[in-house]
């Protein structure tokens, strides 16, 4: 096949053509450029989001050296950015990781990180969207008196629905408007992490540059603000909690890879985007919560602010119309950040509709003639959607003993299902790396416009121990009175991931949707995996 000179075959520089030497018609309006993908990957990930809910957890059990923790997942989750370039550069087809897990190994396999990465989607844009609440009560509080209960089921249902009806609304109408959404959130997310920082230097910080290596005692349960018991020990004991806290920010970036059809320069831009959205998403978060660590009070600053709320507390010191704009800010970064997962989310299920790999495929995979997005697969997965929010009212109010396994009273499943949020994104992480690793060894060649080269052994081996290790560390169950029953209900994580995969099991063996799938792994480029086997 011809090329260009450096050995890149020239259908890699027409996306179209690649598409089509995938064995699919393109249908999808190719109207985003590098930026508006690399903003649907970054408000995905979303510094805003992830520091102000989660900031009382790092600081609670890392106290302020947590904050160099941050760099673990970074680094850590930059070779799996590369793993995913690679792929995203070879295989530019929306859909990302069940696309490179269905090529590299086979429709089955693929099969199963598509439906685990999909419902951690789903997961995700409930929980974006549920956690908007406070700060909007708040908002409407300060402007017009209104004293709405943010904890109010109906509050709750009333102004999620309208959130994620809005959301749906601007996803119908195209990648350009997704695209468009998510370059604002950008900005907003500049100005509510930079921005913030500044601010609050100028306010004047109560901490000198020291403070940011120093523990506060939270190794020890006597002056641990949430009463977590380390035994004295902070690497080996309070670091593996708190490190969970940037570990909750960092993925999001391999969104990229599920608009690649709507994205010129596909091949080039996806892998780049994804880069720079942890890059610069790592840097953001670390400046952001530098300055709120500084800015926290000078007696008691770890117990004071934990037990006055976190961000909000530290926020409080400042001048109430910037409150007001901060929470306006904060708003949109959670509204920017569910419509680039649910956007991402419409993707990969038209892409696994498109391969006849879910229930009413044919209705899912459609694409509106106006609108050239899949419109049907955004109405399903919002449908989806609104069944997870309900999960906020099923609550029990006493203990639920399951075998061993006990789900503790007062804990909303919703909640439960959240922690999927994060150990089904490291789980199908995990498989799509596997999976590069597994097609690198039966001699898969990539020929993409971006390669790794002699490096890529190295790096997919250390991703690989990265995502395995992290993986343990999120879903490890040690009882509910441990320190890590602070945030992971211990074997309830496990539990829902173990019936995730038996849901699965049950609809795959009983439709074996894979033989659907097996008659999309057209390339032309090369055998696919079912040729190998």
């Amino acid at each position: 096949m011809a090329d260009n000179g450096n050995g890149v075959p020239a259908v890699f520089h027409d996306e179209d053509k690649r598409l089509e030497s995938l064995g699919y018609k393109p249908q999808l309006n190719r109207v985003l450029g590098f930026f508006a993908n690399f903003a649907v990957a970054f408000t995905y990930l979303s510094p805003m989001v992830g520091i102000y809910s989660l900031f009382v957890l790092g600081v609670g059990t890392g106290g302020p050296a947590y904050v160099w923790l941050t760099w673990l997942p970074v680094a850590g989750m930059l070779l799996v950015a590369l793993i995913f370039g690679e792929l995203a550069s070879h295989y530019p087809v929306a859909g990302a990781l069940y696309q490179y897990s269905k090529f590299s190994v086979g429709p089955g396999y693929g099969w199963f990180v598509g439906w685990f990465y999909g419902i951690a989607l789903l997961v995700t844009v409930a929980a974006v969207d549920t956690g908007i609440v406070g700060y909007v009560t708040a908002l409407l509080q300060n402007l017009f008196n209104w004293k709405l209960n943010p904890s109010s089921h109906l509050v709750i249902l009333v102004v999620t629905l309208v959130l994620l009806g809005i959301q749906t609304v601007l996803n119908i109408t195209g990648a350009r408007v997704m695209g468009n959404v998510a370059k604002f959130g950008v900005w907003v997310e500049l100005v509510g992490t930079l921005g913030v920082a500044i601010i609050l230097a100028i306010n004047g910080f109560h901490h000198g540059f020291s403070f940011l290596f120093t523990t506060q005692g939270v190794e020890h349960v006597k002056t641990n603000p949430l009463g977590l018991n380390f035994n004295g020990h902070w690497l080996t004991g309070a670091a593996l909690i708190a490190v969970l806290a940037p570990v909750y920010i960092f993925y999001g970036f391999e969104s990229a890879g599920d608009i690649s059809e709507e994205t010129k320069d596909a091949g080039r831009q996806v892998p780049r985007a994804m880069r720079h959205a942890l890059l610069w998403g790592g840097v953001a978060s670390f400046i952001l919560t530098v300055a709120l660590l500084l800015a926290m009070p000078v007696h008691n600053p770890v117990g004071a602010t934990v037990s006055g709320g976190g961000v909000p507390f530290i926020l409080g010191e400042l001048p109430s119309g910037v409150q007001d704009l901060l929470l306006l800010l904060i708003i949109f970064a959670f509204f920017s950040c569910g419509t680039s997962v649910q956007g991402a989310g419409a993707r990969l299920a038209f892409s696994y509709a498109r391969d006849g790999a879910v229930p009413g495929a044919g209705w899912i995979s459609k694409v509106s003639v106006r609108h050239k997005a899949p419109v049907n697969a955004l109405l399903a997965g919002t449908a989806v959607t609104i069944v997870f929010i309900l999960f906020e009212f099923i609550q029990p109010t006493k203990n639920i003993h399951l075998g061993f396994i006990t789900y503790p009273a007062n804990t909303n499943v919703l909640v439960s299902l959240i922690s999927f949020g994060v150990s089904g994104i490291y789980l199908s992480f995990l498989m799509t790396v596997i999976a590069a690793a597994i097609a690198r060894a039966r001699g898969w060649i990539p020929e993409g416009r971006f390669r790794l080269g002699k490096w890529a052994w190295v790096v997919n081996i250390v991703a690989i121990v990265y995502l395995g290790l992290m993986f343990i560390n999120v879903v490890l169950p040690t009882g509910l009175t441990s320190p890590r029953g602070y945030f992971n209900l211990d074997w309830i994580t496990l539990l829902v991931i173990a019936v995730i995969f038996v849901l699965g099991a049950i609809y795959f063996f009983s439709t074996r949707p894979d033989r659907g799938v097996s008659r999309h792994l057209h390339d032309t480029l090369e055998p696919t995996g079912a040729e190998l086997e």
